[in-house]
């Protein structure tokens, strides 16, 4: 991204990027408002809140998380990721499922509270995604979709490389 702090650029590109990156901070900040938003009114931890994305993205792909996938996709011990499993279980929002095949291992599901809730909150939001993305072609959204994923991707990579840097 650019330079904070500095004036617009001087040639169109160079304005166009600046916009975008303000634009996706403004994202960033408005995503994760509603995120603290949607945990402050069912009294869940910001990291409760993560959590219950990745298990929801998981199960939306066909491969609900085990417990040990969840703790390192929200970078915690196995202790803390048990102590979120058992207050998102509790409150009705997950359910931890015996696999299939492995009896041993458990998957981790939205439960049927959960999905009503989440669905109550943010099921509010698809008008919005239809008068956005309506509109768009197949070949603009497949630019978003191309657009979206490099970023997603190149922050985890920043992320990750900090993760091997020592703290300041």
């Amino acid at each position: 991204m650019g330079e904070p702090g500095h004036g617009p650029r001087g040639t169109e590109r160079e304005r166009l990027v600046e916009e975008v990156e303000a634009l996706l901070r403004r994202v960033t900040v408005e995503s994760q408002r509603l995120g603290h938003e949607f945990a402050s009114r069912h009294g869940l931890h910001p990291t409760d809140f993560e959590a219950l994305v990745h298990v929801m993205d998981a199960e939306g792909a066909g491969a609900p998380l085990t417990p040990g996938e969840l703790a390192a996709k929200l970078r915690l011990s196995s202790g803390a990721t048990t102590a979120v499993v058992d207050r998102l279980e509790k409150q009705g929002h997950i359910r931890r499922d015996r696999d299939d095949v492995d009896r041993r291992k458990l998957h981790l599901r939205w439960a049927e509270h959960g999905m009503a809730v989440a669905m109550d909150f943010f099921g509010r939001l698809a008008p919005l995604q239809e008068q956005v993305m309506g509109p768009m072609s197949d070949a603009d959204l497949a630019v978003v979709r191309r657009f979206l994923t490099g970023m997603a991707d190149g922050l985890a990579d920043h992320r990750r490389a900090l993760d091997d840097e020592p703290a300041p």
